[in-house]
């Protein structure tokens, strides 16, 4: 049998539904967490984000980063972070203020860690507390202005966030007990972010949103630019494939995956935000040992 008789000349299938206000993945980030706002959006280790609790924290950020970061719309911002609910906080909020977001896997050794930022041109990074130590090594060869750092309890209430934040520092020794000179808590930027009127927009359509690098399976990792339009399209496909098998505002998605990786993101961080499903990030085993 010939590949032509197997393969059709022209795929038939439904429409693609292409929403007019759905311009960048700022429209899909404020359209759901205005229509779910007050259904859970993320969770982690037992803390949850609603959508209008997510909106605020990413707004926050945003504002941190227009009034006091001094980074400019378009500056490439990596994010070092497992599976967290600092993760979508970050990422919407460092794209509403027009950043570039480099996704980093919080595994890379030193090396890989220098290559993506080199290449990438990274001016700040967001990191997990329990990899300061490879960033450090970074550091050396490669100029980081800001550096912002988070540990794995910071979105948690009290006392949940002193359990676990406290035991990763002096129970399990996995993160440091003290931030290296010059960085700033991912809390502390978030507290400066106050603000009482939302911050101004920046990127959409064909701007780079994110810098996505591949897992160098066939060589060393190249960064693919994937603009707002890419992502929303690859969102509503999504959407198409899986159609009236997921009812909106009603479903549980566990995210076992990495959220760093573009599997996750667009499942769980487009898809999942738009049609307001709840996703549950399951996080690494090295975390939840904090709290032992």
């Amino acid at each position: 049998m010939s590949k032509e008789e197997v393969v059709p000349a022209v795929l038939e299938g439904p429409p693609l539904v292409v929403r007019d206000d759905y311009r960048s993945i700022l429209d899909v980030f404020d359209v759901a967490c205005r229509q779910y706002a007050k259904r859970p959006a993320f969770s982690c280790m037992g803390a949850t984000l609603r959508f209008d609790e997510l909106w605020q924290l990413a707004d926050r950020f945003a504002r941190w980063v227009v009034e006091h970061s001094g980074m400019a719309p378009g500056e490439r911002l990596a994010v070092v972070l497992p599976n967290l609910l600092q993760y979508p906080v970050v990422v919407f909020g460092a794209l509403r203020a027009g950043l570039v977001v480099v996704n980093t896997n919080p595994l890379y050794t030193a090396d890989e860690m220098r290559h993506q930022f080199e290449d990438a041109g990274v001016s700040g990074v967001v990191i997990f507390a329990h990899m300061l130590d490879t960033l450090e090594k970074v550091r050396e060869y490669v100029a980081i202005e800001h550096v912002i750092v988070t540990e794995v309890g910071d979105l948690h209430p009290l006392p949940a966030r002193l359990k676990y934040n406290l035991g990763a520092r002096w129970v399990t020794r996995q993160a440091p007990r003290r931030h290296p000179a010059g960085a700033l808590a991912l809390r502390d930027a978030l507290h400066k972010g106050r603000g009482t009127t939302p911050v101004e927009r920046g990127g959409s359509g064909d701007d780079v949103a994110i810098l996505q690098y591949t897992g160098g399976t066939t060589g060393t990792p190249k960064g693919a630019m994937l603009s707002h339009a890419n992502l929303v399209a690859n969102m509503l496909q999504t959407g198409e494939v899986l159609g009236s098998a997921v009812k909106r505002g009603e479903e549980t998605i566990i995210a076992p995956l990495p959220v760093y990786h573009i599997y996750t993101f667009t499942v769980n961080c487009m898809f999942g935000l738009e049609s307001g499903c709840h996703s549950v990030f399951i996080g690494a085993p090295g975390m939840a040992r904090s709290a032992d």
